[in-house]
C-alpha cells in the first residue's frame, strides 16, 4: 500500500470524526460562544465555529476522496496553527503524560498535511 495514501486516509478520518463529533454532541455552539468569542472573535465566534466544523466535514471528505488535496491540506495546516496559537502553545509540547493539552498532536498532523500538500502527485493542476 502507498504510505502517502495511508497518511491521507488517516488524516481525513481524524478531521471527519472531529467535525462529526462536534455536531453530534452539540459542541459547535459552545466552541463558538464560550471559546472563540472569549478569545477575541466576538460576536463572530459561532459563525467561525460553524465554518471550521463545516470545513472539517467537507475538507475531510474531499481529502478522503483524494480531491483538492493540496489546497485542503494547506487550509487544515492554517486551522491547526491557529489552534496552536490560541490554545495549545501555552500548554507546552505534550498532550498527555509530561503535560496536558500541548501541541505535539497538532505538530504531527501538520507534518502529515505538509507531506501531502507538497508531494508531486498533488499538483494544483490535477485537483487531486
Amino acid at each position: 500500500m502507498n504510505s502517502l495514501l495511508l497518511i491521507r486516509l488517516a488524516v481525513a478520518f481524524i478531521f471527519l470524526t472531529h467535525g462529526i463529533t462536534r455536531v453530534y454532541i452539540g459542541g459547535v455552539k459552545p466552541f463558538g460562544e464560550q471559546f472563540l468569542d472569549a478569545v477575541g472573535f466576538a460576536p463572530l465566534g459561532l459563525y467561525i465555529a460553524w465554518a471550521i466544523t463545516l470545513f472539517e466535514l467537507v475538507g475531510g471528505t474531499l481529502l478522503l476522496l483524494g480531491k483538492f488535496v493540496r489546497p485542503i491540506a494547506v487550509l487544515f495546516v492554517f486551522n491547526l496553527l491557529m489552534g496552536i496559537v490560541l490554545v495549545h502553545f501555552k500548554e507546552g509540547w505534550f498532550v498527555v503524560g509530561a503535560g496536558r493539552n500541548g501541541f505535539e498532536y497538532s505538530f504531527v498532523l501538520i507534518v502529515c498535511l505538509v507531506s501531502l500538500a507538497f508531494h508531486p502527485t498533488h499538483s494544483s493542476l490535477k485537483h487531486s
